[in-house]
C-alpha cells in the first residue's frame, strides 16, 4: 500500500522546487496572421508553448487526475499510467475502451508511449524533467500543475480547462466545473440543515511501514481541505501541509490533539485499511474522543483524493452521506 499511496506524497515533496502554477491562457500570438487554420497553441504550466495541428484525439496521460479529466471530457486516452491502480482508486470516472498501460506514474515507458503514436502527451509538473524531455521526442507534451496549496480548487479547474482546450472540449469543461460548484452548494446546504455547519473535520489516510502506522493529514491547504471549507466545515488539523499538496504526516499520538472532531479517512480494499486494521487494537487510538464517540468514517473505495471535479463530487457525496446518516 505504501508504494501506491505515497507515490503522490513523494511527488509532492519533489514538486516544491518546481513552478507552482502556470498560465492556462493561449499565447498572445495564437491569432497571428498566416497561422495555418486549425492550429492550437497553448502555454502550459511550465511556460512552454505547445502547438497542435488540431484538437488532440490520441492522448496519453501520465497521471491519474489527467486520466480522469480526459474521461470526464469525453476523450478516451490511448495510454494510461498504472491502469490497475487507477481502476482501484478512481471510480468516479471509469475507463472506457482499452487504454494501453504505459507503466508507473513516475516512470512511464517511453517505448510504449512511442508505439501508441499519440498526438499529445499530458503530464503533470511532478514528472521529472528528464522524462518530459524524452517524451517530447515522441509527441507534444502538455504539462499541467499537479497541485498548489495556495489555490487547490483553482489549480484543479485550470488544469481541466487547459486539457479541454487541447482536445476541443471547452463546453464540456464548463459543464463539469458548473456541476462541481452545484454539488458543493448542495452539500453545504445539506450539512447546514443537519446542524453540521462549522463542524470540525479531520480528513486523512494511513499506511503501515515497519509495523508502524503513519497518518497522512489533509490539512486546510490540501484539495480535500479546500473542499471541506467550501462545504462549511472547519479544518481540525494544526500541522502544516507542504507547499504543493497541503499534506502532512503524523502518527497515532499526533491525533490526540484533535479533540472532538469528525474523522473521515480514505482507504481501499486493494491496499488495506490502516485504521480498521493495525490501529484497531492500539490503546491510544481507542482512547481518542472521536473514536469513542463513533465519529470515525471510512469513505467508500474509489474516491481519489487528488482527482478532478468528478472525484471531488464523489468525495462530497460520500462525506455528506457519512456525516448525516
Amino acid at each position: 500500500m505504501r508504494r501506491r499511496l505515497l507515490l503522490t506524497a513523494t511527488a509532492a515533496v519533489a514538486a516544491l522546487s518546481l513552478a507552482a502554477c502556470g498560465t492556462t491562457e493561449p499565447s498572445a500570438g495564437d491569432s497571428a496572421a498566416g497561422k495555418p487554420a486549425g492550429k492550437i497553441t497553448l502555454t502550459d504550466a511550465k511556460g512552454t508553448k505547445v502547438t497542435l495541428d488540431g484538437p488532440a484525439t490520441k492522448v496519453v496521460a501520465t497521471e491519474w487526475n489527467i486520466v480522469e479529466d480526459l474521461v470526464a471530457l469525453g476523450v478516451d486516452p490511448v495510454g494510461v499510467a498504472d491502469v490497475k491502480g487507477y481502476t482501484a482508486w478512481n471510480t468516479a470516472a471509469p475507463l472506457t475502451g482499452s487504454p494501453k498501460d504505459i507503466g508507473t506514474r513516475g516512470e512511464p515507458s517511453i517505448d510504449t508511449v512511442a508505439a501508441l503514436a499519440p498526438d499529445l502527451v499530458v503530464a503533470t509538473s511532478d514528472l521529472p524533467p528528464a522524462v518530459v524531455k524524452q517524451l517530447r521526442r515522441v509527441a507534444p507534451v502538455l504539462e499541467v500543475t499537479s497541485a498548489d496549496a495556495a489555490d487547490q480548487i483553482g489549480t484543479m479547474t485550470e488544469g481541466l480547462d487547459l486539457i479541454a482546450r487541447a482536445t476541443g472540449k471547452e463546453s464540456e469543461s464548463k459543464a463539469l466545473t458548473a456541476g462541481f460548484e452545484d454539488r458543493l452548494a448542495e452539500g453545504r446546504k445539506t450539512l447546514a440543515d443537519a446542524g453540521l455547519g462549522g463542524a470540525k473535520i479531520a480528513s486523512a489516510d494511513g499506511y503501515v511501514a515497519s509495523n508502524q502506522v503513519s497518518v497522512r493529514a489533509y490539512t486546510g491547504t490540501s484539495l480535500l481541505g479546500a473542499v471541506n471549507e467550501k462545504l462549511g466545515l472547519e479544518n481540525a488539523w494544526t500541522v502544516k501541509g507542504d507547499a504543493s499538496y497541503g499534506l502532512a504526516t503524523t502518527d497515532v499520538e499526533g491525533l490526540t490533539g484533535l479533540g472532538d472532531v469528525q474523522f473521515a479517512y480514505v482507504a481501499n480494499d486493494a491496499d488495506g485499511d490502516a485504521f480498521a486494521g493495525p490501529l484497531a487494537k492500539n490503546a491510544v487510538w481507542r482512547s481518542l474522543p472521536f473514536v469513542k464517540a463513533g465519529d470515525v468514517h471510512r469513505l467508500p473505495d474509489g474516491v481519489w483524493m487528488f482527482g478532478g471535479p468528478l472525484s471531488m463530487e464523489a468525495y462530497i457525496d460520500s462525506l455528506v452521506d457519512a456525516l448525516t446518516k
